[in-house]
């Protein structure tokens, strides 16, 4: 019985433990979604956990995603226009979803070819794929943009969505081959017997069992791709009609410094996808952090 009771006690405090800090770590989320919802005056005068519950208002949102001009007795004129950041979040999914989706395709080919094709020069190419790891992208960011100048493809989507692939293949293709290796050899050897053609059993075997790897990276990738401000001003630029969330974000911290309220808003707009990401696909953060890590 006093093992079963010291069990129980050491369960009860790690999961306590768990709590509290799940708890302590979520309060800044708390606050920043019931600020984003309350007026300027009172978001200046008193801390969020003295909300008022009929003071929440959606003016702040609907000031903060549309661009057109909205009544604001705290604004000169009693006018304040909009801060468009609609635009900005469909502009970050046109710059997230292809950077995601194309390192993926381009490093699981070549993670295949890593693991099961013998071609000259196999081991010094991974190699130097996984030596690219450890450079800092912070290095080439000077050099790309002077191409890009040349070509006149800087300030475009597609020189984001370039730079984001390059910069993310290393560790795709490197976390894929681990796992790709590791799969069961019968199973290809069989397809190989069968006749099937290297392109048949990599659609028809590798990625299907591959999904748990390539669901986690493409986590991963989309997480850092939308959160991205550095790449995004190297190779957008300041143009509003190109720019991203984060850089929307960066831009409302200089010109409204003083509108908690509407910096609240700003950035829970900008915290929704990955929010919902983590909720919903939380399981394959795990695999993620798993996957191709270990081998057999």
């Amino acid at each position: 019985m006093s093992q079963k009771r010291q069990k129980l006690f050491s369960s009860f405090l790690v999961n306590g433990s768990l709590l509290i800090l799940c708890l302590i770590w979520t309060i800044p989320t708390i606050g920043m979604l019931v600020s984003s919802f309350r007026p300027r005056d009172r978001v200046l005068s008193t801390g969020w956990w003295n909300v008022n519950w009929s003071e929440l208002t959606l003016k702040n949102y609907q000031q903060v995603l549309t661009g057109k001009e909205i009544k604001d007795p705290n604004m000169p004129g009693g006018v304040a226009k909009g801060d468009n950041m609609s635009r900005a979040f469909l502009n970050s999914l046109t710059v997230t979803i292809p950077s995601t989706v194309i390192p993926i395709l381009i490093a699981a080919f070549a993670a295949y070819g890593f693991a099961w094709m013998k071609f000259p020069g196999r081991k010094v190419f991974f190699i130097m794929v996984v030596a690219m790891l450890v450079v800092p992208l912070q290095i080439a960011l000077i050099p790309i943009l002077r191409d890009y100048t040349k070509i006149n493809l800087n300030g475009t989507f597609l020189a984001i969505w370039l730079a984001h692939t390059g910069f993310g293949l290393p560790l795709a293709t490197y976390l894929l081959f681990n796992y790709i290796s590791s799969l069961p050899r019968d199973i290809l050897e069989s397809a190989f017997i069968d006749g099937a053609s290297h392109f048949t059993i990599f659609t028809n075997l590798i990625l299907p069992l591959s999904i748990p790897a390539l669901a986690s990276f493409a986590i991963f990738q989309f997480m850092w791709v939308w959160n991205d401000l550095l790449v995004a001003l190297v190779f957008i630029g300041s143009r509003p009609e190109v720019a991203v969330l984060t850089q929307r974000l960066m831009d409302m911290t200089g010109s409204r410094g003083q509108d908690w309220h509407l910096l609240m808003s700003g950035a829970f707009v900008t915290m929704m996808v990955p929010l919902m990401i983590f909720f919903f696909l939380q399981r394959y953060f795990v695999r993620g952090l798993l996957a191709g890590s270990v081998k057999g």
